[in-house]
């Protein structure tokens, strides 16, 4: 079994190259990988990357490419010469734009002589409901049989997995066998996922969010299908990723030790 600091990547959404580097600087040791998504990215480029890699951390690039198939090769290609351990791209965007990202990878990799990275297929959003899928985006499915659906277009354009939520883990191990990557945001600590537990039992008498999602998701957490790092390591997650119930902590690295323990049993 991996270790689960190889499997906790921490989530660096803050807002400049100096706050990430603290973080950085106090998991070293602690946690193996780290998450830099649209927020830091945007702020910094790839110095995020660089920083990150040279404290020793792998860097999942959460950058959910989403354009023609010609841009996200060349967008894959870039992040593969960063040298980062994973990257994702919308599986809404088609076959031929996942294909594309496939190829671009295994090329830039071996143009480059580095490993090629992971690629990930981005299935449903967990901000999204499926009162979401069907009023909003005209999707008459339920999410898991839409996230399904994607992982499995994901897997035959020749990526290696899939970003999906704890709530997708089960049935996705299942059906796409156990090679298929399975990487898991909306991780709470044990405490907050009780809470949420018991305001979605509430809502769900009100006719809101609930199991069916029927509402849409409160504002102070925009994260409506979430589980505890446990739960989604059992249910077969390979990677999970955690923000703000480290990031936020008042000590960040006493948080991702706990959160480590809970792992380890």
């Amino acid at each position: 079994m991996p270790d689960p600091a190889d499997r906790l990547l921490v989530a660096l959404d803050v807002d400049g190259l100096d706050q990430a580097t603290t973080l950085l600087d106090e998991l070293s040791g602690v946690v193996t990988g780290c998450k830099i998504g649209n927020q830091l990215f945007t702020a910094v480029g790839p110095a995020a990357v660089e920083a990150a890699r040279k404290r020793g951390f792998r860097v999942f690039l959460d950058l959910k490419y989403h354009d023609i198939p010609n841009t996200v090769a060349g967008a894959v290609r870039e992040a593969a010469r960063l040298g980062v351990f994973m990257l994702n791209v919308h599986a809404a965007g088609g076959l031929g734009m996942m294909r594309a990202a496939a190829e671009a990878a295994t090329k830039a990799a071996r143009d480059r002589a580095v490993p090629r990275p992971i690629c990930l297929g981005v299935t449903v959003l967990t901000s999204l409901d499926r009162h979401v899928l069907d009023a909003e985006l005209g999707i008459v499915s339920t999410v898991e049989s839409q996230v399904l659906r994607l992982a499995g277009l994901a897997k035959a354009a020749g990526l290696d997995g899939c970003v999906a939520s704890p709530r997708e883990i089960a049935p996705l191990r299942l059906q796409l066998g156990k090679s298929f990557v399975i990487v898991t945001p909306g991780i709470r600590g044990r405490r907050q996922e009780g809470v949420a537990a018991n305001a979605s039992r509430a809502q769900t008498k009100e006719g809101g969010l609930g199991g069916s999602g029927t509402g849409p998701p409160s504002q102070k957490d925009d994260q409506v299908r979430t589980a505890t790092a446990a739960a989604a390591i059992e249910a077969g997650a390979d990677y999970i990723v955690v923000g703000r119930p480290i990031t936020a902590a008042q000590n960040p690295r006493a948080a991702a030790q706990a959160m480590l323990e809970e792992l380890r049993g």
